[in-house]
């Protein structure tokens, strides 16, 4: 813990430094770049959804300009197939050999935009790399170098031509974010910065200095991991994804996974705050992200009008929170 203590100081100006950079591409949305940054430094997979226009993709974009590490994109589209996402084997006459092209998942950020605009078995392809931080090519695994980290954007399934994600891959995501409007005063701003000498409406990230490695990321991850989390907390975060699995108004519950993000996750939260210990605060304020994606309200609640949000809120409240 001493050692953690140390870096303490250094890594929570390191992250500050991170969301300010954002912070000169992104107008407002300040809770989605937090919970952003949070996924980055749980080690943890991202997805975010909101109707187009939002600014999910610059997001990303901003947070990759950071730090320099590599970096690439994949606009999921439906003739999209999975090799074009992990890569494949190529067979040369000239050498009678087949040499091996990868794809666009051997990188550090890898953005995933409009997940859902592809079939299911497309999006299955991240499954392995998202879990296990290797790619299978001809039977051969490949492992990719950390930091590794899956930012996704989607469109509400409701928007035409999109399909919804797998319940396997959503629960491989950390977090799932939701980006709204903007309030006026920031949509002001927002128009103003991209009609003020700027020609065209392209993603301008230009502002945004590099200002950290890959390997100090991995070292921030290293450190988020290492925050002291209390046991009467623990069983706090575990207590809060059991209770969804009994909830009146939640047809299917979080399973074992949804505990552990809360945990990871909150780590992230703490360390945010210079913290080196994680309160019950700290688990509350993830668990609409970390939960969202992995309940399912009943079909009364949906015909009610209750979204997800609605229902976790209401069960937070009734879960006590330990006092330490």
């Amino acid at each position: 813990m001493a050692i953690v203590q140390e870096n303490l100081l250094q890594a929570t100006r390191v992250v500050a430094a991170i969301q300010t950079e954002i912070g000169k591409a992104v107008i407002g949305q300040h809770a989605v770049v937090r919970e952003l940054i949070i996924t980055l430094l749980a080690a943890g997979h991202v997805l975010l959804e909101g109707v187009p226009g939002l600014g999910k993709t610059l997001l990303v974009r901003a947070l990759a300009k950071t730090f320099d590490g590599s970096f690439a994109r994949i606009q999921f589209t439906p003739d999209l197939m999975p090799a074009d996402v992990t890569g494949h084997s190529i067979y040369s006459p000239a050498t009678q050999q087949f040499t091996m092209r990868r794809g666009p998942v051997f990188t550090n950020l890898l953005v995933a935009d409009e997940i859902n605009r592809a079939p299911a078995k497309t999006q299955a392809a991240l499954l392995e790399v998202m879990q296990e931080q290797q790619v299978t090519i001809e039977g051969e695994s490949h492992r990719l170098l950390p930091p590794f980290m899956v930012m996704a954007t989607q469109n509400p399934i409701e928007q035409e031509g999109t399909y919804p994600l797998p319940e396997a891959q959503l629960d491989r995501f950390l977090l799932k974010l939701r980006i709204d409007y903007p309030s006026q005063d920031e949509e002001v701003a927002l128009v103003k910065q991209i009609t003020t000498e700027h020609v065209g409406d392209r993603l301008n990230v230009e502002a945004v200095q590099t200002i950290v490695k890959a390997a100090t990321i991995d070292s921030l991850q290293k450190i988020t991991a290492r925050l002291e989390v209390d046991a009467r907390v623990l069983d706090y975060a575990v207590r809060i994804a059991r209770a969804t699995r009994h909830w009146n108004g939640i047809a299917v519950g979080a399973g074992p996974r949804a505990g552990i993000a809360l945990v990871r996750a909150a780590r992230a939260a703490a360390l945010l705050e210079g913290r080196a210990f994680v309160t019950p605060d700290d688990v509350k304020s993830v668990a609409l992200p970390a939960l969202r994606h992995r309940i399912l309200p009943t079909p009364e609640m949906e015909i009610e009008g209750q979204s997800a949000d609605q229902i976790l809120r209401s069960l937070l409240e009734r879960v006590d929170a330990p006092r330490l």
